[in-house]
């Protein structure tokens, strides 16, 4: 590997306020080894996504130990995140329990900037009472970062029962038609209710900065 395969982008915070995230999906474990180990050299910390269990178990044993992995989101964190706030700004919704990974990846990147979210599961429109019932608790969070699959149908419901910042983040979740996520993009981008933003199909770690960018600019305008 050579040096020029690598450029971490250390002033990155600094610069916007978020710290810089290696995707490591298509990365070897040599350029994987070599970030991780810049950061440490540094006292940086780090976070990696899309870090899959052989990926992880492939590095030296030094590293893993320093590397607080998740595997159900596929995320690893270098270093001491400080203790988020609360009561926490922010929710991470998801339609069903299938979206975990996603839900996973979105706390995870809220944790590792200091940013305390509550994750509330399964409260998809098939079963709308269970959304109808967290109603008044959906109301209390500034920003909404929503996951979901299949026809997407929960953005649009959210965007319209609460005031917070809707994020959508449509999933692969579901069969055929579903296309792995194509059809709940496309409800997220053709939604009706007014002002739900959205990013990438399965981008939880997007969402999570969007949420951050938000929280920060109210924090700013508030007297």
């Amino acid at each position: 590997m050579t040096q020029d395969e690598v450029r971490y982008d250390f002033a990155r915070r600094q610069r916007i306020g978020l710290s810089e995230a290696v995707l490591c999906e298509g990365k070897s474990t040599a350029q994987i080894e070599h970030i991780v180990s810049l950061a440490a050299g540094r006292g940086e910390p780090l976070l990696l996504t899309r870090l899959a269990a052989d990926a992880f178990g492939a590095l030296p044993d030094a590293q893993r130990d320093q590397l607080d992995y998740d595997e159900v989101s596929r995320t690893a964190i270098l270093g001491t995140v400080a203790a988020p706030p609360s009561p926490a700004s922010v929710a991470v919704v998801s339609a069903g329990t299938s979206d975990a990974p996603v839900v996973r990846e979105a706390a995870r990147t809220l944790a590792f900037h200091g940013q305390a979210a509550d994750i509330i599961m399964d409260i998809g429109v098939a079963g709308l009472w269970r959304l109808l019932e967290r109603q008044e608790q959906l109301n209390r969070y500034r920003a909404l970062i929503v996951v979901a699959g299949m026809d997407g149908a929960l953005f649009s419901v959210l965007g319209g029962l609460v005031g917070g910042v809707i994020i959508a983040v449509p999933t692969a979740t579901g069969y055929g038609a579903a296309g792995q996520g194509v059809a709940a993009l496309h409800s997220a981008l053709a939604s009706c209710a007014p002002g739900v933003v959205v990013v990438n199909v399965g981008n939880g770690y997007g969402a999570a900065c969007a949420a951050l960018r938000v929280l920060r600019d109210i924090r700013e305008v508030e007297p």
